[in-house]
């Protein structure tokens, strides 16, 4: 994925909030997904830094960030992030967020439009109640219960469906699931309840600020049909679909996918 580096603090609600930072201009917030931490934008936080300051969070419980309460759910983490773009003095900032990261950037848009300048939402969902059946959220919420009942340790990463594809490269899937195993219980079930309560539909046409969808055609985490949904839904969303590319498609294949983001960022910047 790219060289590790040193985290910052930031004290936000009361919890302690971890992030990486470089580079100089426009400010872009990295949001990762559930059972992972700020990490995995490793590689996007060096190619991106030419031109922007990239910021990297740990999400309550993920990384080097302070537990919750188990009682978090999206709007909590959204005024968590809300207050750390806040705390960062960047005024608005154009946020990318990775499946949980896309419903959380989703709900930050809706509680506190004035932080968000633009949104890249990338294998990203209105919430699992907003964009999956309800057997399907039931059987995720359920993984993922019994995952946090098994930590620490006794969690395979490689067992979690549609995560690991085999066009990610082996030295990064060997990073990705070392990142992932070390989840923490209170996150990972706060996350899970959280996906698994929201449904964000209503308020997807009211979002006035430039939206890229970039999505993978071989995501069945999330799927097309909810890229789709969103593009028809929110006012003048962009949607870019890289072949062959799974739900972690900026690890898959991160050139297209850095390209798509640039291009989106050079517009709206």
């Amino acid at each position: 994925m790219g060289p590790d580096m040193d985290p910052e603090y930031a004290d936000v609600g009361g919890n302690r909030i971890a992030y990486r930072r470089v580079g100089h201009g426009p400010l872009i917030v990295l949001v990762h997904g559930a059972v992972c931490d700020g990490r995995v934008w490793s590689r996007q936080l060096l190619t991106l830094a030419d031109l922007f300051t990239v910021v990297a969070w740990d999400a309550p419980g993920c990384g080097e960030s302070s537990d919750p309460p188990e009682s978090f759910r999206l709007p909590e983490y959204a005024d968590a992030l809300a207050g750390l773009i806040a705390t960062l003095g960047g005024g608005e900032a154009h946020v990318v967020g990775h499946s949980f990261g896309g419903a959380l950037a989703l709900e930050v848009a809706r509680r506190h439009p004035d932080v968000v300048a633009s949104m890249t939402l990338v294998g990203a969902y209105a919430g699992w109640a907003g964009s999956l059946t309800s057997d399907e959220v039931q059987r995720r919420l359920s993984f993922a219960l019994d995952v946090a009942d098994r930590l620490p340790g006794g969690f395979d990463p490689t067992s979690m469906p549609g995560l690991f594809t085999p066009a990610m490269d082996r030295a990064v899937a060997d990073e990705l699931a070392g990142i992932m195993s070390q989840i923490r219980p209170a996150a990972t079930r706060a996350m899970a309840h959280a996906l698994a309560e929201a449904d964000l539909r209503g308020s997807l046409e009211r979002i006035d600020v430039p939206v890229l969808l970039l999505y993978g055609d071989a995501d069945k985490r999330s799927p097309l049909h909810i890229a789709e949904y969103l593009r028809t839904h929110i006012p003048g969303a962009r949607l870019v679909v890289l072949s062959g590319a799974g739900h972690y498609l900026h690890l898959e294949d991160p050139a297209p996918f850095e390209a798509a983001l640039r291009q989106f960022l050079s517009d709206v910047a």
